[in-house]
């Protein structure tokens, strides 16, 4: 029997798949557990719809990301800190601080998981931050941090 899936189910698929099993596996453990329903003409012609506008999304949120790149790339985000007498910073500037900035004097927002610190910034000086945006989109954040006054 062909059943659509309509969560993952183990060793048969992932959600939205079309798969074959056996009937009493189908009637008695997909279908009462809600885990599938049968491959009838309007259900397969909703589950094409279904992959048609999640097509359409990715590929908005994929425009949205690129414009949000282009922004990024062009943009030098200011990070005023404090510091001991060697220049050495007290602690360090964290992703939280770099979003944070980004929204306040550009107005853009990137989240601060998606924003990539190899090692925390703990110095002076101008840097290079790489921020993954989603949907294997990436941009480069140019990162300044002076000392506050």
């Amino acid at each position: 029997m062909k059943v659509i899936l309509q969560q993952d189910v183990r060793d048969h698929g992932k959600k939205g798949q079309l798969v074959s099993v056996s009937d009493g596996y189908a009637r008695n453990f997909l279908f009462p557990r809600g885990l599938a329903v049968a491959a009838t003409t309007d259900n397969l012609n909703a589950m094409k719809l279904r992959e048609k506008a999640q097509k359409l999304q990715d590929e908005r949120d994929r425009a949205e990301a690129q414009k949000t790149a282009e922004k990024l790339e062009s943009c030098l985000v200011r990070i005023p800190a404090r510091a001991g007498e060697n220049g050495k910073l007290f602690g360090s500037v964290t992703s939280k601080e770099i979003s944070d900035a980004l929204s306040t004097q550009y107005g853009i927002s990137v989240e601060k998981n998606r924003i990539v610190q190899d090692e925390p910034i703990k110095a002076f000086g101008s840097y290079e931050i790489k921020c993954k945006l989603g949907h294997e989109v990436a941009a480069v954040v140019h990162v300044l941090i002076t000392e506050s006054k």
